[in-house]
């Protein structure tokens, strides 16, 4: 057998070969496992309803809740939208980025996306004191 010299010492020709062989024969399931957390999955679905809609002015931000199971995150979004607004294309396009951002952050399938419209700002709202008659 050959030999070849490394740093100080020397050692036979091949003999990481046996290793790499033995590695690649165990399984990917048999090597472990990445967990990732409902609430981690559920920040990147509320951060990415909140880059495709933003927040309206005096409304609060976009909140999620997720269930996942084996590589499936199904996820429910509330929000609230600015009036007047197509509303059908605004949850459609939180729909997209959340299943976008879900699948190549987590690598997770994303068969559901539930977005629930809690309220609606409109002008007269917003120019409305809080308070004060209507």
């Amino acid at each position: 057998m050959a030999t070849e010299r490394v740093g100080d010492g020397s050692r036979e020709a091949g003999g990481d070969r046996a290793d790499e062989r033995t590695e690649a024969r165990i399984a990917a399931r048999d090597r472990g496992a990445t967990v990732i957390a409902d609430r981690v999955v559920a920040k990147i679905a509320a951060q990415a309803a909140r880059e495709a809609v933003g927040v309206p002015e005096g409304g609060v931000p976009p909140r999620a809740a997720v269930v996942v199971r084996h590589d499936a995150a199904r996820v429910r979004i509330s929000l609230e939208l600015d009036y007047p607004s197509d509303i059908g294309a605004r949850c459609g396009a939180v729909r997209r980025r959340v299943v976008e951002r879900v699948s190549g952050l987590a690598g997770m399938a994303v068969p559901e996306v539930l977005v629930l419209v809690e309220r609606l700002h409109s002008p007269h709202s917003r120019d409305t004191a809080p308070g004060s008659p209507r």
